[in-house]
């Protein structure tokens, strides 16, 4: 018989950066992580999931959930060194497919889940939100989320019904490709990484949009109001920032709306490069400025369908009951 492998990936750092400063976002404590973690468990053992897989971290998330919890899973920790960086969940991704884990668990925002698609392959993610302007992790009950993960690992229900995949926004620099986002990517007229975190508009020159949700906190919200774009749209969105144009009022961050200038603004189809209008400048993935553009690069944007599959919840919890998978 296979074990039945799930991987948990819980950011200690997410839902702590500076919008806590310049605007409203909430501070998620890591004592409500580990409560959800705890969560996820349960629904993963009872659905007869055999072993649960965590990420190591600085702030000991996951061995406080294994301490809490009242599950008899089989629980283990990844041996490896974490730095507390984006590369700890894309680490910790890669190993849990190389285990052979059937699905993923991530806490954490739009920023954790593109460090985990960079090593997660084919492996279908369930993102529960606990970062700032988040679009691509969604608000889920933890018990939920174990239920769905365990029955999608189990592998009883063609995934292809009850997963779909996501878009990408690739960045090629001279050529090759550099990074990657899964919402969006902006070109900062700041020269340097600094705190990270995107929360002065007035900073920025280019937005490209892989998703413009209506409901949005964050640049995805500038984008909706031109054009809602969805997870199931093939398109994007390309704007550029600045006075002269039409305004769009959209909320920047938590407690926070702004009048927004859109200098030019149009879809993207996938494939599409779109080249960077600046250099120097710094490009920001999913929120977070990242890594700078010398004065002499050539870089462009390209969207493409190359983003994680992502569990549907609701679908695979309906596709389950009507396959008798909760009776006994």
């Amino acid at each position: 018989m296979i074990e039945t492998i799930v991987g948990i990936i819980a950011n200690p750092a997410a839902g702590k950066d500076i919008r806590r400063i310049v605007s409203q976002g909430r501070f998620i404590s890591n004592q409500e992580k580990v409560n959800t973690l705890t969560r996820v468990m349960a629904g993963l053992e009872a659905v007869g999931v055999q072993r649960v897989v965590f990420m190591p971290d600085i702030s000991m998330l996951g061995a406080a959930a294994v301490a809490e919890a009242t599950s008899t899973i089989s629980t283990h920790i990844l041996d490896f060194t974490a730095f507390n960086e984006d590369r700890d969940s894309t680490t910790a991704a890669a190993m849990m497919a190389e285990m052979g884990a059937g699905c993923l668990v991530t806490l954490g925002g739009d920023g954790t889940n593109r460090a985990v698609a960079k090593g997660c392959g084919d492996v279908p993610l369930i993102p529960i939100s606990t970062g700032t302007n988040n679009v691509f992790p969604t608000m889920v009950e933890g018990t939920i989320a174990g239920l769905a993960a365990g029955i999608v690992a189990q592998g009883k229900i063609d995934l292809d019904t009850i997963t779909a995949p996501s878009k990408a926004l690739e960045v090629r620099v001279d050529g090759e490709n550099r990074d990657m986002a899964l919402v969006d990517v902006a070109v900062s007229k700041e020269r340097f990484v600094g705190a990270r975190a995107i929360w002065d508009i007035d900073t920025l020159h280019e937005v490209y949009l892989a998703r413009a949700e209506p409901a949005s906190i964050g640049l995805s919200s500038i984008g909706s109001r031109l054009l809602p774009l969805g997870s199931e749209d093939n398109r994007g969105l390309y704007i550029r920032l600045g006075e002269g144009g039409e305004h769009v009022a959209a909320p920047i961050a938590p407690g926070y709306i702004r009048q927004v200038g859109i200098q030019e603004w149009r879809t993207v189809e996938i494939g599409e490069p779109v080249p960077v209008g600046l250099v120097p400048s710094t490009i920001a993935l999913d929120g977070e400025r990242t890594f700078t553009l010398g004065q002499e690069a050539v870089a462009e944007v390209v969207l493409t369908m190359g983003g994680p599959r992502v569990v549907e919840i609701e679908k695979t919890l309906a596709e389950a009951s009507r396959q008798g998978l909760f009776r006994s």
